[in-house]
């Protein structure tokens, strides 16, 4: 109803040193019965119940200048008792998480989602919301700007003041970045696109700017003008190593390492930089798939508990798939560099045991208790839907062109979902993906979405590449750094054998610490663990830095003797090794494909 007043809050950073937002929320007329009011459990975006309201500090209400007994009814929702007039509800969110899912606050920024800081009204959550977003006391915070997709109701352009969103959903899906960052616009197809920068950095914001120009621009095209949103936010916070990122409908949280950032006078393509504009590409991409076409059940979610779909890899696997495919086509990448990030992407599926074990279906079901709660067993048993997800849309690309002979495409499926769904707001029903891929190609995909999602076989990807004009290969490693995507420097009968325990180390610190322990390999089939700390082969001294080149002097089948900490515990192992598996993936272009082959590879990759 329009006579309906709003909710109002107002949020500061009271105590920066400690910390710690204070946050008021205004209810001009609550619920007679006792107001209900929660803080969300999950973001959406995240799937993992993150319990927020952990981080709520002293909650308590007044009404009319007295004070109102609150009482806490579960793990994140409280009552107010029933009181006459404006209920003003106060509390205090201590906010220490520096990741894209929470709030960050300290002398030098402010960060939050509004999932993290901004109560939920019970029964009042379509009205509008008003948000009063002030700096900390002091003069040394004189110089702090806001930057936020949100819209503003009085403030002045990255000032504080008055923000404001149409109901409780608009609200958190806006996160708020305060501080003395970096600023730099640029336009996509017309429309402004804020790059902010938090962090100290030395980057060429030209390069930046113009390198995503190109990438909005590109995606704007794609599902057709005008973009769904009148101004979009690039939230950057910038480290000395870190990686995330989180979509929004007209922004995105990004974390970066310093490193990933382009330098000025740096004209080259560094695999940082590379990865950086991947990750911008991959969230913006999801401003249409995933913040509009989403998963039916995400269409009005319950923020308090798991809500379950079985599509999680067609909303990120595709996204991922779209992500090093924009950069190719709007001329950021070569058509040699996207296939390195496909091959290093099916490495990572290759050297996952647990591709044999869970099906895409369930591991999108099962992301809420496992791929975001990863254990020590996580690649034996799991399969992530981003990697293999991305896989199965190259395949189901390929098919499609190959089958239609390039009359349609991945590229149709995807505008066909943004005109029924994301432009209607419609959810997509369970099935809906495999429907429309269906209709609008005219195949039989049934076959293919059986072995693709519902069984653990092998995607036909060797097959579908060679008729594209590229080869696949298998390889093992040459080292545990190896992540795959290009070939081999060292001769095949070396690689052959190359002898390896079958273990992946803890990254942090000097000991050779056990992180994974693959099936079927030498260090399971001899009972070593993770967690335990290797110290010595065949007794020599074993560290993180050392092990590799202990065991490679080796040769598949021999037996080393091998001392581990377990606990406290020293404990003996006797070790007969393995060959290094083929489980690193290269695709290269065919030179010698025909004509007609190399049209349809470049009608796929969009380039000559």
């Amino acid at each position: 109803m329009t006579d309906e007043l709003p909710i109002r809050f107002h949020i500061w950073p009271d105590q920066p040193g400690a910390h710690l937002f204070e946050v008021t929320c205004e209810i001009a007329d609550p619920d007679p019965a006792g107001q209900v009011f929660s803080l969300p459990a999950w973001i959406p975006g995240s799937y993992m119940l993150r319990e927020f309201a952990k981080s709520v500090v002293q909650v308590e209400a007044r009404a009319g200048g007295n004070a109102v007994a609150v009482r806490k009814l579960d793990k994140s929702t409280w009552r107010c008792a029933p009181c006459a007039g404006s209920l003003t509800v106060r509390y205090q969110v201590h906010a220490w998480d520096l990741s894209v899912r929470g709030a960050h606050l300290d002398t030098t920024h402010a960060y939050f989602n509004g999932t993290s800081v901004f109560i939920k009204v019970a029964g009042q959550e379509h009205r509008r919301h008003l948000v009063d977003i002030q700096p900390p006391a002091g003069a040394a915070y004189r110089d702090w700007r806001v930057a936020t997709a949100m819209a503003r109701e009085s403030a002045h352009p990255y000032g504080f003041g008055r923000y404001q969103a149409a109901d409780y959903q608009e609200l958190i899906d806006h996160p708020v970045e305060m501080g003395v960052f970096t600023l730099a616009t640029f336009y996509a197809c017309g429309y402004p696109h804020d790059i902010v920068l938090s962090g100290r950095h030395r980057a060429d914001l030209d390069r930046l700017c113009q390198d995503l120009t190109a990438i909005c621009e590109y995606q704007i095209r794609f599902f057709g003008e005008p973009p769904p949103m009148d101004r979009y936010v690039f939230l950057i916070t910038v480290v000395g190593n870190g990686y995330g990122g989180l979509e929004h409908r007209a922004s995105c949280s990004l974390l970066c390492s310093r490193d990933d950032l382009p330098r000025a006078g740096q004209h080259d393509m560094t695999e940082k930089y590379r990865t950086l504009l991947g990750l911008c590409s991959h969230e913006y991409f999801h401003t249409w798939h995933v913040k509009r076409i989403k998963p039916a059940v995400f269409a009005a979610p319950d923020l308090a508990v798991e809500n379950y779909t079985r599509q999680l890899w067609a909303f990120e696997g595709i996204t991922s798939y779209y992500q090093s495919l924009a950069l190719l086509r709007c001329g950021l990448i070569t058509s040699e560099e996207f296939l390195e990030l496909l091959a290093q992407m099916a490495t990572r599926v290759w050297r996952a045991p647990g591709r044999f074990k869970q099906t895409l279906e369930e591991s999108s079901f099962d992301a809420w208790i496992k791929l975001y709660k990863q254990d020590d067993n996580a690649p034996n048993a799991l399969i992530s839907y981003y990697t293999k997800g991305a896989l199965v849309a190259l395949a189901l690309d390929l098919l499609i062109r190959r089958d239609t002979r390039n009359a349609r495409s991945l590229d149709d499926v995807m505008r066909a979902l943004w005109k029924r769904y994301g432009e209607t707001g419609a959810g997509v029903p369970e099935d809906g993906v495999e429907r429309m891929a269906e209709d609008v190609s005219g195949l039989d995909l049934r076959a293919f979405f059986e072995r693709a999602l519902r069984s653990s076989e092998e995607l036909p990807l060797a097959d579908l590449l060679a008729q594209f004009g590229v080869k696949m290969e298998v390889r093992p490693a040459e080292s545990a750094a190896d992540v795959g995507g290009r070939a081999a420097k060292t001769a095949p009968d070396v690689l052959a054998r190359r002898a390896v325990l079958g273990v992946r180390l803890v990254e942090n610190g000097g000991d050779a610490k056990l992180q994974y322990v693959y099936d079927g390999g030498a260090a399971q089939q001899a009972g070593l663990s993770p967690g335990d700390v290797l110290v010595a082969v065949d007794g020599l001294r074993a560290t993180r830095a050392n092990l590799e080149s202990l065991v490679t002097v080796y040769a598949p089948g021999d037996t080393v003797n091998v001392h581990v900490f377990r606990r406290d515990e020293l404990i003996s192992f006797s070790v007969t090794l393995r060959a290094a598996p083929a489980d690193t993936c290269v695709f290269s272009l065919l030179e010698n494909a025909d004509g007609a082959v190399r049209a349809q590879r470049a009608s796929w990759l969009g380039a000559t």
